[in-house]
């Protein structure tokens, strides 16, 4: 069963964590030269970890993939061909948990006291109301290819939330979820970029 809730959660992952609710934090290796980046390539199937959320959701890591290659090539990075040497390797993976939030519905105002009312101000009726929510991150990785080390990464997170049905609708939220995260790379501003 806890399967079954991992691919379903997998599958609401990407499509739903919503651009307005996502929180991204990003990092890197300050000693890389991000100026020498020009050519990528994806990670292959052997430097991916199986267990992955994207990996047993390959419909939703292909969207991710196109999300993610369009990013980089608006910033004018290039996809390596067979022919071609990169200069750094992409990475995709995702994740979900379940979080909890506690609030109290107390308050202060007028009440009732004995058998008549009369206005005191103080605490009132109130309860505490518990709920569950899944949140969702992405996490887009660099690998520099000649020192094969992580020289950046970028983390989006976000409540899951039901998405668009519409698969275009859905690639086209994939993408600007991709563009905030990847917003910040490379980090030292447009000198770096095309």
């Amino acid at each position: 069963m806890r399967f079954k809730i991992v691919i379903i959660s997998a599958l609401l992952l990407i499509v739903t964590i919503g651009c307005s609710s996502l929180k991204v934090t990003t990092d890197f290796d300050p000693s890389q030269d991000f100026s020498k980046y020009k050519i990528y390539r994806w990670a292959t199937t052997k430097e991916v970890n199986p267990n992955d959320a994207l990996a047993k959701a390959p419909l939703i890591k292909k969207r991710v993939i196109t999300g993610i290659d369009l990013a980089l090539q608006e910033k004018g990075f290039v996809l390596a061909n067979e022919d071609q040497e990169p200069d750094f390797v992409v990475m995709t993976h995702a994740g979900t948990k379940e979080k909890m939030q506690v609030y109290n519905t107390g308050g202060y105002g007028y009440g009732r006291y004995g058998g008549w009312y009369d206005p005191w101000w103080g605490p009132y009726g109130g309860s505490t109301q518990v709920s569950y929510y899944e949140e969702g991150s992405l996490v887009i990785d660099i690998v520099d290819w000649t020192e094969k080390e992580l020289s950046w990464r970028g983390v989006g997170t976000g409540i899951i939330k039901e998405g668009p049905s519409d698969k275009e609708e859905a690639q086209e939220e994939i993408n600007l979820i991709v563009a905030k995260i990847l917003a910040d790379f490379p980090p030292g501003g447009p000198q770096h970029q095309k």
